[in-house]
């Protein structure tokens, strides 16, 4: 039985000679489900991708595949030239993902669950350092998102993978994040987030993913 791929969407580019993170051709399925083929694009060195579309139409799932945490069906990743997943331990090292899920450990003080020695400085960037000493469990879900964005403040990883990150979050601490998105990328870091809410991205492009049918 052979399988019958949606059409080729059109994909967004940069020149390959300034391209950072490059996909080609990419293709996944979520179960038995094909959620999204033949995707395209690339990122130069401080730019960002916004992935829009309806809940269902992969965006999850090609952040999963950027991460590599996921393995696509078909096509390549290559970073900065070169195949990005030959190496999945050196690729982990190169991105910071930031999920629907928090990652916080109800058990331990919002401190300890940075477990860093930048982990009062990056608090304050978010603006929840006066809960540094709190259990976890205590926190709000605006809070706990808070908490999980701030290890952005210490990541030296060139590649962000942010899946709705602002949802609870209040104006002020989406304003926070802006800083850290815009000093990352004027690094020469590159941003990857799907989002159906506004983000301070300013000259990202946007690759709008239609669920299938």
């Amino acid at each position: 039985m052979s399988l019958v791929l949606p059409p080729l969407l059109p994909p967004l580019s940069c020149p390959a000679e300034s391209a950072l993170l490059t996909a080609h051709d990419l293709s996944a399925f979520r179960g038995e489900r094909l959620v999204f083929a033949h995707l395209g694009f690339s990122v130069a060195p401080g730019g960002a991708l916004l992935l829009a579309g309806p809940n269902g139409a992969g965006k999850s799932t090609l952040l999963r595949v950027l991460a590599g945490l996921a393995r696509a069906e078909a096509g390549t990743i290559m970073w900065n030239g070169a195949d990005a997943l030959a190496d999945r331990v050196e690729h982990a090292g190169r991105v910071a993902y930031v999920g629907h899920l928090d990652a916080i450990k109800p058990g331990l003080t919002v401190r300890e669950n940075l477990d860093s020695p930048d982990a009062m400085a990056a608090l304050e960037r978010l603006g929840v350092a006066s809960l540094a000493d709190l259990p976890a469990r205590m926190l709000s879900a605006g809070q706990k998102r808070r908490v999980a964005l701030a290890r952005l403040a210490f990541s030296a990883a060139p590649i962000w993978l942010l899946d709705e990150p602002t949802p609870g979050v209040d104006a002020a601490s989406v304003d926070r994040l802006g800083l850290l998105l815009a000093e990352h990328r004027a690094k020469g870091g590159v941003v990857v987030a799907a989002t159906h809410l506004p983000l301070p991205l300013p000259g990202a492009a946007t690759l709008t993913l239609e669920r299938g049918t």
